[in-house]
């Protein structure tokens, strides 16, 4: 792959441009035949004024207008044309999340691309900035289709040329976890223990890593509590060989612990010992070179005897699920083994030793390190590491130099990347695993392995239940306590005090005058008059959930029903796409919902039929390429998400249309994956996704029946199961108020058995409320109020489903129907502000500081026809991860 350099008359040349001077912006043109053309701005103001400035040129879709970049061209290629050309992509509507120019960003100093969740009108830049637009598809974490070159082989000054890359594209596949659990049972002696061939005594370590898997399988069950009975008895021999009034075998005595604490015992009083207390005073003071005697000790704040990284980590896990904190050098220690490249090695070295990491013990250490807290860096180099280490199948070699996939390394990797967000590679990484499992459930060491091996087996089991270490428990619930509660009530709609965010000074942030304009919120675009429907709409839904301000609420309706026209001359009907072609089942889906939930007729709503534009809007078969209308029999036309099909499933059930809504309901449980998660997009990636599994949950509750009851119900303990230490939930933009609120939502379906996971999400919410009353996009990046995130925020924590909101406007006075605004401006939606006890930031400077994905600020959140999918947690969804557009084109 090569470089070319524009040179236009009207562009600045790359060379005018230095490491501290201008930003430099690159288009891969490889997908049409050509190259990496790359140009600059030595003057930069935004993502998309620089692409012009530099000599390309674009064009968006008529739907979205300009700010959605939907094709690019370069004079000098192809005699300018631009790409994709009409043929391949229309440009009518948002081009699917498969095939469009992602967007990626980097600030001066970094070396890794960060997917940009801006759209490039919203971009702002500053010197050393550094741009790339790369045609293909990626996940709305940008965790796959990144540029196949780094940011500094484009920058200022850069000469090396990219080498190609890419995400995994091995096939997705689910684990017989079932099947492997059997496998496992039929390996133990007396349903206790493993006794290995030939041996008279128990392999302690691999009967702890049988209960693992077996607690990942199926939860609480008769064999486990033997297996725990049978290694509590045994404990002076697994883990004080030396004595019992001895330092423990650190490995030993960790993994003891971590059992007890995963099947709901106590590690202070297991076989007789205080594991945890044992643990925390037998921690290395020093190792040789302090020239003392330090048994056991390589290296000050190494467990006594733990020898691997293994071990270490396991401790300080043990510690940390015990509610203890580790000593500081214990945790330390882990940073202190994890080489340049960012892997981590199984051997606990002493500082300045060759370092040579492997992906197993680096996806354990990274997981451990990510539960302890305060080691981001590390956590971040060890994924990027896992990153770079996985094969095109989805696989990692076992070690440093092999070519061959290795069962356990793959297993802890996927288990990691998981957690830390990339998801489509620890999907590829589990497909792979599928594909190496044995007729008889269990795994081999390597790929093509014919003979199945107890040791690598229990870790591709925690992989395929999509658990870890860290988080994995058999705790049940009371089994007398119904599969799920009655929905909650939309009064008062309001969290206890102290227990959730300030929902009167987030309703004030969402209809405060430089926000809420005329009835409708505008994109933080300056200089747009066009409104943001789905914004819009997404407001209404807040505002309808805490009942705090009903007569702006009627305001907004009120807009939307009169045929309220923004600065462009555009109605809502205009985004929804009602009597046309281009029909979008999600956005008349959310509009129906809307009008549903404040007492207007959806079958009379700003002129149109609602309902019976919805029902046509139910697709009887996939449709053929170019057309891109249907994914399925049972989705909806131009719906392509879970957010989307979830939305308008709801619309048509609350009209009463439960025969209509018979094909989507099929179509959106078919889409639940073993795990009990939703993917985001249509058809499914195979991702798991936390908004789009809580807002398919209350679609599923309000058809109701056995047997999506029993979905809801693996859906809410899948939602559960990632909640963070913290409260939040990970999401597109790290640990996100998005994803919070929306968890809230869902696990409110079932509040009585999910109280401590929705306290914990609430005060996390709380903590992301800045002093103006909005909040957060994430708890990682920059400070600030966001208009999108707020309005999920505020309705989410009031915990009722979009099923059953209802607020009457009675009382309320009608509104008048704005004129556009003259002026065609549009208010800024982005304002600073303050969290908690932190200074203050300007959200806005979209490319400033940070490599999280949150730090590139408010969501692309302009989505336009795809719009529907982005209920009001729209941003979120995987298409949001392809608008590329001025977050003024509705979602």
């Amino acid at each position: 792959m090569t470089f070319l350099t524009t040179t236009p008359a009207t562009a600045d040349g790359v060379g005018d441009c230095t490491a501290t001077k201008g930003a430099v912006v690159a288009v891969d043109f490889g997908p049409f035949g050509g190259n990496v053309a790359r140009g600059c701005d030595t003057t930069p103001t935004t993502g998309y004024d620089l692409l012009h400035d530099a000599g390309f040129t674009t064009a968006g879709t008529q739907h979205d207008g300009p700010a959605f970049i939907c094709r690019i061209g370069l004079g000098t290629f192809d005699s300018g044309t631009q790409y994709p050309t009409p043929d391949r992509e229309p440009c009518v509507l948002t081009p699917q999340a498969t095939a469009y120019w992602s967007y990626w960003t980097e600030s001066p100093g970094q070396d890794d691309w960060t997917y940009s969740q801006y759209g490039a009108m919203d971009r702002r830049l500053k010197d050393g900035d550094v741009d790339a637009w790369v045609y293909g598809g990626t996940d709305v974490g940008g965790s796959t289709g990144q540029p196949a070159f780094r940011p500094d082989d484009v920058r200022a000054g850069g000469t090396s040329t990219p080498d190609p890359g890419g995400t995994p594209t091995g096939a997705p596949g689910d684990i017989d976890v079932a099947g492997a659990a059997t496998w496992l049972k039929g390996r133990l002696t007396d349903g206790e223990r493993v006794v290995d061939d030939g041996a008279d005594t128990p392999d302690y370590l691999l009967t702890t890593e049988v209960a693992y898997a077996l607690a990942a399988a199926d939860g609480k069950s008769a064999t486990v509590d033997e297996i725990t009975a049978f290694l509590a008895a045994h404990t002076d021999d697994y883990a004080y060989a030396a004595g019992k009034d001895e330092a423990p075998d650190a490995t030993a005595a960790a993994r003891l612990a971590l059992l007890a604490e995963i099947t709901g015992g106590d590690p202070a009083r297991f076989g007789g010992h205080d594991l945890v207390e044992d643990l925390k005073k037998n921690v290395c003071a020093a190792g040789p070179e302090s020239g003392e005697p330090t048994p056991g000790c390589t290296a000050k704040g190494d467990f006594r005897n733990a020898t691997w990284t293994e071990g270490q980590a396991l401790s300080v896990l043990a510690l940390v699920r015990a509610g203890q904190t580790p000593p500081a050098d214990t945790v330390a220690r882990l940073t202190q083994v994890q080489c340049k490249d960012g892997g981590i090695t199984s051997v606990l070295i002493r500082p300045g030793e060759y370092c040579d990491g492997d992906p197993a013990t680096t996806g354990l250490v990274a997981l451990v390190l990510r539960k302890a807290g305060g080691r981001d860096d590390a956590v971040a180099q060890a994924r990027t590491y896992l990153r770079k280490a996985q094969r095109d199948d989805g696989a990692f070699p076992g070690y440093t130099g092999s070519t061959t996939g290795g069962v356990a390394a793959t297993a802890y990797a996927a288990e990691a990347l998981r957690v830390l967000g990339d998801t489509d590679r620890a999907d590829a990484a589990e497909g792979w695993l599928s594909r190496q499992q044995l007729d008889g459930g269990g795994f081999g060491f390597e790929e093509g392995a014919t003979e199945a091996a107890l040791y690598p087996t229990p870790p591709a089991v925690l992989a395929g239940a999509d658990t870890d270490l860290t988080v994995l428990t058999t705790k049940k619930t009371d089994p007398s306590q119904p599969p799920t509660s009655q929905p909650p009530t939309t009064d008062p709609g309001t969290p206890a005090p102290g227990t959730g965010p300030d929902l009167k000074k987030g309703t004030a942030y969402l209809t405060g005058p430089d926000r809420l304009q005329g009835g409708r919120y505008y994109p933080a675009g300056t200089g747009s008059g066009r409104a943001d429907f789905g914004l819009t709409i997404d407001g209404a839904y807040a505002l309808a959930a805490t009942g705090l301000n009903n007569a702006k609420l009627r305001g907004i309706v009120d807009f939307l029903d009169h045929g309220g026209k923004d600065g462009e001359g555009r109605t809502v009907n205009d985004w929804t796409g009602v009597g046309t072609e281009y029909a979008s089942g999600g956005s008349l889906g959310k509009t129906a919902l809307l009008a549903e939930a404040v007492g207007r007729d959806p079958r009379d709503f700003a002129g149109h039929d609602l309902i019976a534009a919805l029902d046509k809007s139910v697709c009887a078969k996939a449709s053929s390429a170019p057309d891109r209308s249907c994914a399925a029999n049972g989705a909806y036309t131009y719906a392509p998400s879970v957010f989307s099909q979830a939305l308008a499933v709801m619309a048509q059930l609350r009209a009463g249309e439960k025969t209509a809504a018979e094909q989507p309901i099929t179509y959106l449980e078919s889409l639940q994956h073993s795990s009990g998660a939703w993917p985001s997009l249509i058809p499914s990636t195979n991702d798991s996704d936390v908004d789009s599994t809580a807002i398919a949950a209350m679609a599923l509750d309000l058809a109701g029946g056995d047997k999506v009851d029993q979905a809801v119900g693996k859906a809410l303990k899948w939602i559960a199961s990632k909640q963070l230490p913290d409260g939040g939930f990970p999401g597109a933009a790290g640990d996100s108020v998005n994803s919070a609120a929306l968890a809230v939502q869902g696990l409110s379906l079932d509040s009585g058995k999910y109280t401590d996971e929705i306290d914990k999400a609430l005060k996390f919410l709380a903590s992301q409320q800045n002093a103006d009353g909005g909040f957060n996009v994430a708890k990682e990046g920059q400070r600030g109020s966001d208009l999108r995130a707020s309005t999920q925020a505020v309705g989410g924590a009031t915990g009722i489903s979009f099923g059953e909101l209802d607020r009457s406007l009675t009382g309320t006075t009608p509104q008048p129907t704005p004129t556009p605004n003259p002026s065609g401006s549009a208010p800024e939606i982005v304002t600073p502000g303050e969290t908690g006890g932190g200074d203050g930031g300007h959200i806005a400077d979209g490319g400033s500081g940070g490599g999280v994905l949150a730090s590139t600020g408010a969501q692309v959140g302009a989505l336009a026809a795809v719009a529907a999918l982005l209920v009001l947690a729209g941003w979120r969804t995987v298409v949001v991860a392809r608008r590329r557009t001025d977050a003024g084109s509705g979602r």
